[in-house]
């Protein structure tokens, strides 16, 4: 069986701090979401994930955007570049890198749910044909992704998983189970291109699309839920997940 092959301390060299797991839920109302999955090179793969968790074949890249239109810490957009991969038998995503526009949202974010992002300028774009969203750090595209010839989905027909990124928690370092609940009003299928994308500007060289597979859109309620669990990064997550009510 394929094991991720790179200690979590080299993949997320400046984690973010939980310090505690006593948060207050939170609530993202009318959410525009876009989200484009792409296969990867596989050759090397298994570097890109901890040993607690198994890369898929073939491998998915996955960008999804966030329009969140207001929050507590105001309107802001958040992009983030995950890999497919399970976590024991449960389908999961990895977090490789994550970028958004507003510093309070950043702030809160990490210290809330780990999830770690460095600020961009994040363009979102949505109309009844088409839509895409790019991504820029300073004068470098790190992404530009547009979709094409929307139809309409089942709700019940969009499935999403819980995604994974490291953290120091009171238990540690460990791969934080990051797993928002959605009420989707709207959702629909398109077809994904990728117009730029720069490995390096995310801090993952190596890392090469190839393929197209799907893109879907959505308009949804968000649900930010306490932390409930947290798995070690350096064994299976048969032995190595924990609750963070042991903490």
């Amino acid at each position: 069986m394929l094991v991720g092959t790179t200690p979590l301390e080299q993949l997320v060299v400046k984690p973010p701090t939980i310090s505690t797991w006593a948060i207050e839920p939170e609530v993202l109302e009318g959410v525009e979401i876009l989200q484009a999955h792409y296969e990867l090179a596989a050759s090397g793969i298994e570097r890109f994930l901890p040993p607690a968790l198994h890369p898929t074949i073939p491998p998915i890249g996955q960008w999804t955007c966030w329009d969140v239109p207001d929050s507590p810490w105001g309107p802001f957009r958040l992009v983030q570049f995950r890999i497919s991969c399970r976590s024991g038998a449960r389908p999961r995503a990895f977090l490789l890198s994550a970028a958004i526009d507003n510093e309070k949202a950043q702030v809160h974010l990490a210290k809330n749910w780990g999830l770690n992002a460095f600020q961009a300028n994040i363009q979102f774009k949505r109309s009844y044909d088409a839509a895409e969203f790019q991504l820029t750090v300073g004068d470098q595209q790190a992404i530009g992704i547009q979709l094409r010839n929307p139809e309409s989905l089942g709700i019940a027909d969009l499935q999403l998983f819980a995604s994974m990124h490291g953290a120091s928690t009171p238990l540690g370092l460990r791969l934080v189970q990051f797993d928002p609940s959605y009420e989707v009003s709207r959702t629909e299928r398109y077809v994904p291109t990728i117009v730029n994308f720069d490995a390096n500007v995310w801090q993952r060289d190596g890392i090469n699309p190839v393929y197209a597979v799907t893109a879907w859109g959505a308009n949804a309620t968000i649900h930010l839920p306490r932390i409930r669990f947290v798995c070690r990064p350096d064994i299976d997550a048969f032995r190595g997940t924990e609750s963070v009510q042991e903490a």
